[in-house]
């Protein structure tokens, strides 16, 4: 066995303090158990595998990616374990210590300033293309997250893991989306057991553009890029639900005070969103979702800060 291995099978664990009477059981798989402490990990291997498989990155090798910091951090992982050298584009709009992890797993870094205008659409194209003018070199291979439809493979056994820890029992499947692949790979493989099971994307509020709002800044990490994601499919999702950035960190906060879960700030999206469907739904009902991350990720950001603190 080695460290890819450890990736995946992650707990699923029944929400309590935070769920309102009366509604429906609310189950969150805590991906933070996976080896950097995010479900990103899943599609970083699965990613690099493909490009393996089709020849694209061979021995000596580099990888390029832009990033919010947690694909990158998943693929830095992956490339240490399997020997590839890997170059990341990222911005200050986001947390340090998603930097901090990517230097330390060998990651040459290149980061584009955001001017303190949080995470705009200006910001992700500036660093797409920055991505794009640095893969051209040779022995690179760019993994281009948003157009990678192996990353959504990586997703799938997440998706079977839900099916069978829930015994099959689940009505509803919550998720924010930033690539959309995470949606789509476990809705792939729950509707494969039953495409009955109820799927609600999540965006944040600020900037609601699947919900054919205007674009706009949010602080929600990881999501809400700006623009309808390449390979974003409408046709595997029911509703779509937002959540505004106060709400989704003051929710992080309850997770861990009220829960002893401690996530970041998509992972509170994701319960506020699956808190509404659960009231929807009744008590006979059963809602899953995802705890994307660890909030430790988020300790120089404000989500953890009491009024007053610095």
């Amino acid at each position: 066995m080695n460290i890819l291995d450890a990736i995946g099978n992650t707990p699923l664990i029944e929400l309590k303090r935070v769920v309102p009477p009366g509604a429906a059981r609310v189950m969150a798989k805590v991906e933070w158990a996976n080896p950097t402490g995010s479900m990103k990990d899943r599609m970083a291997r699965a990613a690099v595998e493909g490009a393996e498989a089709a020849g694209k990155l061979t021995p000596g090798g580099t990888v390029v990616e832009y990033t919010g910091g947690t694909t990158g951090v998943s693929l830095a992982f992956v490339c240490a374990a399997k020997g590839y050298n890997i170059t990341i584009v990222f911005s200050d709009a986001f947390s340090e210590e998603k930097a901090q992890m990517m230097k330390a797993l060998g990651a040459d870094m290149r980061i584009l300033p955001s001017h303190g205008s949080g995470i705009t659409e200006r910001v992700i194209k500036d660093m797409i293309e920055a991505a794009r003018i640095i893969s051209q070199q040779p022995g690179h291979w760019w993994s281009d997250q948003f157009n990678n439809r192996d990353a959504i493979k990586g997703y799938y056994p997440m998706g079977e893991e839900i099916w069978r820890q829930t015994g099959g029992n689940v009505d509803a499947f919550v998720h924010v989306v930033g690539t959309a692949h995470s949606l789509h790979g476990v809705t792939e493989a729950l509707w494969e057991h039953n495409p009955k099971i109820h799927i609600v994307a999540v965006e944040p509020a600020e900037s609601a553009v699947l919900s054919g709002q205007p674009a706009g800044a949010h602080n929600i990490e990881g999501i809400g890029v700006g623009f309808v994601p390449p390979l974003w499919e409408p046709g595997k999702v029911n509703e779509i639900l937002t959540v505004s950035t106060a709400d989704a960190k003051a929710m992080a906060r309850r997770l861990a005070s009220e829960e002893g879960l401690f996530t970041g700030i998509s992972s509170g999206a994701n319960v506020v969103a699956a808190l509404k469907i659960a009231q929807r739904l009744g008590p006979k009902a059963t809602v899953a979702t995802i705890l994307v991350d660890s909030g430790l990720r988020y300790l120089s950001t404000d989500v953890f800060r009491k009024a007053g603190q610095s």
